[in-house]
C-alpha cells in the first residue's frame, strides 16, 4: 500500500437524497495495486447530526466541488459529544493522477 496525498473540503450531507448537514471532511488516498486507489478518513459535524447518521448505510456526500461520495463509519461506538467519525469512502475515485503529492 503507497500514500498517494489527502484532500480536504466541506460539503452537504445526504440520506435518501435529503439535506442533512453541511460538514467537513478529510480524506487520504492510497494505492493499493497498480492503478487501484482506495479512500479513508474523517467528517466533522455537530454531534447531534452524528448520532442521527450512526450506523445508517444510506449517507452520501456531495462535495462542493460537484462529487458524490458514499461512506460507511468505521467506529464501533460513538462518544456522545463527538463531532467527528472514522469512515471508510466509497464513490467517485479519482485516478492516481489526480491526488496531489
Amino acid at each position: 500500500m503507497h500514500y498517494l496525498a489527502g484532500r480536504r473540503g466541506a460539503g452537504i450531507l445526504t440520506c435518501r437524497d435529503q439535506t442533512v448537514a453541511r460538514v467537513d471532511y478529510e480524506f487520504d488516498g492510497f494505492l493499493t495495486k497498480p492503478g487501484q486507489v482506495t479512500r479513508c478518513g474523517e467528517v466533522r459535524m455537530p454531534p447531534e447530526v452524528l448520532r442521527q447518521v450512526f450506523g445508517r448505510k444510506d449517507v452520501q456526500l456531495l462535495t462542493d466541488d460537484g462529487r458524490h461520495f458514499s461512506f460507511r463509519i468505521s467506529e464501533k461506538r460513538l462518544h456522545p459529544t463527538s463531532d467527528a467519525a472514522h469512515l471508510d469512502v466509497a464513490g467517485e475515485l479519482l485516478p492516481v493522477s489526480e491526488w496531489r503529492h
